[in-house]
């Protein structure tokens, strides 16, 4: 009963919703991190925590249930040039994904197009792995 258990919430665990792309940005690395925080709070995240290569932000609640708010996850390379910088971002909810258009898919995809879209750096690549 036990080992049915841990494979049902394994099942579960692999099933929520996750969504991951990534940009190479050209901009000033010093402005790199500041853009993008701005960019999560004008999209309705509150930064929990951030690093030199890593900044972690979560929904605002209140206007979702609890299950779907939407967890950020952005990841930097640096390594590439003092101008040029890998973002990565999962963005993930509890939420199973029973509809192709699910709260954290169109969270993810308004990210996404802020990222594309943003007039403050330079997209040079965009690949989305969704």
């Amino acid at each position: 009963m036990n080992k049915l258990v841990n494979v049902l919430l394994q099942k579960i665990l692999n099933d929520m919703a996750r969504y991951t792309s990534s940009f190479l940005i050209a901009v000033q690395v010093e402005h790199l991190y500041s853009l993008i925080i701005e960019l999560l709070q004008d999209c309705g995240f509150s930064v929990q925590f951030y690093s030199h290569d890593y900044i972690m932000a979560s929904e605002i609640t209140g206007k979702v249930a609890f299950a779907k708010l939407v967890a950020v996850e952005v990841l930097v390379d640096k390594s590439r040039s003092v101008n040029e910088s890998w973002v990565n971002l999962v963005v993930k909810s509890e939420e199973l994904p029973l509809k192709l258009d699910n709260h954290c898919r169109q969270v993810f995809d308004q990210i996404r197009q802020k990222v594309e879209n943003n007039r403050k750096w330079q997209l040079i690549e965009s690949v989305v792995n969704s």
